[in-house]
């Protein structure tokens, strides 16, 4: 069973910074692209940033400059630093990793969501 643990996110004041990690485990062929997500009261999930394996990136618009995307490939792991937050980064932040469970056999995995309030 594949499985995305989150950790990170929590409270702080406007322009200030947080990290979140998160990590697959369980059985699994590969680990392919993984990325942020990230889904206001109100709003649809939003893609925040992504990363392919080989390293390449995405950013919204709106993070840019602000927020980096990296992994871990031997750890399985993608983390989102995340500074200047504003308020209206604030969100239930989501995990998602695109894995091969085996070869040709590829699923979409979410994280259980950890909650960023960035105060004005």
């Amino acid at each position: 069973q594949v499985q995305l643990v989150e950790s990170g996110g929590g409270l702080v004041q406007a322009g200030g910074s947080l990290s979140l990690s998160c990590a697959a485990s369980g059985s699994f062929f590969r680990v392919n692209a993984m990325g942020w997500y990230r889904q206001a009261p109100g709003k649809q999930r939003e893609l925040v940033a992504a990363i392919t394996s080989g390293g390449s990136t995405n950013y919204a618009d709106s993070v840019k400059g602000r927020f980096t995307i990296s992994r871990d490939n031997a750890k399985n792991t993608v983390s989102l630093q995340m500074n200047s937050l504003k308020p209206e980064d604030t969100a239930v932040y989501y995990c998602n990793a695109v894995i091969d469970i085996s070869y040709g056999f590829r699923r979409d995995y979410w994280g259980q969501g950890t909650q960023v309030t960035v105060s004005s």
